[in-house]
């Protein structure tokens, strides 16, 4: 949104600094009466608006509009403009909550610099509030199992410090929304949240996006840095950012300050800086795609978060989150979850974690009839339905197996599944599968099944020399 409305009764002035203004790339509506002007802001509010504090003709002159624009739109910019302007006009246009006060016959110049300073100061309003919205629906954290409450409990310690946060953690685990938490909790809750996506900014343009751009024709562009004065920056996936570049943000930690691509002046900010990474930093290190000094300025607080393997408990409470997020956000139909479907989740592969179990709740709810529970038939990798419902394939190993080869096969991948799905705990799954615990417990121990702690979790492996053995 570029566009500026241009209010004043003169259509010489009027259409004089539209000219002006399109010479300069910008876009403008024109406004010759307080109701032109009311149907332009009502059918779209614009970027900036340009108005004359007198308007011949009129329902209302530029003070009774600018009020009216505070109201409704406060986030829009207003320039006052006029050629009976004194003091007591200005002082009166500030108060109700104009950008500033040019008084006729202005000064091109002039009012081209206001105009440039009016639109960026919109566009870091708009930017800020979106960021804000997204925050505030992407800082909840959700989940109920052990290691979710250990790594919301190592989150919490962070929050009302200033210290470096490393979130490290496969793809998809919510590292961003670990992130997003600490800043919502923290004592810069109001300002703003500014994500760096290392891996998707082209390497050549990544110091003109950090430290913005000075230039005679375009003026000053901040750059995400300086948006996010005051806030938080977070590097995602920070393993990604160009080694050239890496040396430049090590000095922006050091020094708290920079200069913008073009510009001679130093730019002081004031950030908390949270970072994450998918990949093992020190093995980069090693291999010389990542400094050492920049990794031991943002490791201060590691924190790792865990996959949705070690937090399968979650998944049922995940998933119906993410079916009122679409219902509220898209309109999708607010379903619930049958338990088979319940049960099939917990038993699948989540390579993709929290991001892919978000991505397939969307996908049910778009291709679904919209209408009763969803059921384990609808999830990807269930049967198709109809005659075939009732069979079972087997794979290759097990079809050429003996019977009670095959039988130990399954049964050892059957209860590994399933006490993985219950956290490891063994009292669940027994009261699951029908068997009695100390049953189970022989039953595991013969299997060579064994589980073990991992991320404040219980996590179930096969211990191969007694499985070989048994």
């Amino acid at each position: 949104m570029s566009d500026i409305l241009i209010v004043d009764d003169e259509k010489d002035i009027r259409e004089l600094i539209s000219d002006i203004l399109e010479d300069e790339g910008f876009t403008t509506r024109l406004a010759g009466n307080s109701d032109e002007a009311m149907n332009e802001i009502n059918g779209e509010p614009p970027a900036l608006i340009i108005l004359d504090i007198w308007l011949k003709d009129s329902r209302m002159d530029g003070i009774d509009i600018l009020k009216t624009v505070k109201r409704d739109n406060p986030d829009v910019p207003v320039v006052i403009i006029s050629g009976h302007g004194n003091i007591e006009i200005a002082v009166a246009a500030i108060k109700q909550g104009a950008y500033d006060f040019i008084e006729k016959p202005f000064n091109i110049d002039q009012l081209l610099v206001v105009i440039r300073r009016a639109m960026e100061t919109s566009r870091l309003r708009r930017e800020n509030q979106k960021l804000r919205r997204k925050g505030s629906n992407e800082a909840e954290m959700i989940g109920d199992t052990a290691s979710f409450r250990t790594l919301v409990g190592q989150l919490e310690k962070v929050t009302k410090s200033n210290g470096r946060v490393m979130l490290s953690g496969p793809s998809g685990v919510g590292k961003e929304v670990a992130a997003r938490y600490i800043h919502a909790q923290s004592n810069r809750a109001s300002a703003p949240f500014v994500t760096v996506g290392c891996a998707t900014i082209e390497p050549e343009r990544i110091e003109e996006v950090l430290f913005g751009r000075e230039s005679a024709e375009r003026g000053v562009e901040p750059g995400l840095l300086e948006q996010a004065h005051g806030g938080v920056i977070f590097f995602d996936e920070v393993a990604d950012m160009p080694l050239g570049s890496q040396s430049k943000i090590l000095r922006v930690l050091v020094d708290q300050q920079f200069q913008r691509v073009g510009g001679a002046d130093k730019v002081r900010v004031d950030l908390r800086v949270i970072s994450s990474t998918s990949r093992d930093l020190e093995g980069e290190i090693a291999a010389g795609r990542f400094r050492q000094e920049l990794y031991h300025r943002l490791n201060v607080v590691p924190i790792a978060v865990p996959s949705l393997e070690e937090r399968r408990e979650d998944i049922p409470v995940l998933a119906q989150h993410f079916i009122e997020m679409f219902n509220q956000t898209q309109g999708l139909p607010l379903r619930e979850l049958s338990e088979d479907a319940v049960a099939l989740m917990q038993t699948m592969r989540w390579p993709g974690n929290v991001r892919q179990l978000r991505n397939l709740i969307e996908r049910v709810l778009i291709l679904g009839d919209g209408s009763g529970a969803i059921e384990a038939k609808e999830l990807p990798g269930s049967s198709e339905g109809g005659d075939s419902s009732d069979q079972v394939v087997l794979t290759g190993t097990l079809a050429t197996l003996p019977l009670r080869e095959a039988r130990e096969v399954f049964e050892r991948e059957y209860l590994l599944t399933q006490i993985n799905r219950f956290g490891g705990n063994i009292s669940r799954t027994a009261n699951f599968v029908g068997m009695e615990r100390s049953a189970l417990h022989r039953k595991l121990k013969s299997l060579g099944v064994v589980t073990t702690s991992k991320a404040g979790a219980r996590v179930a492996t096969v211990d191969k020399e007694t499985a070989e053995a048994e």
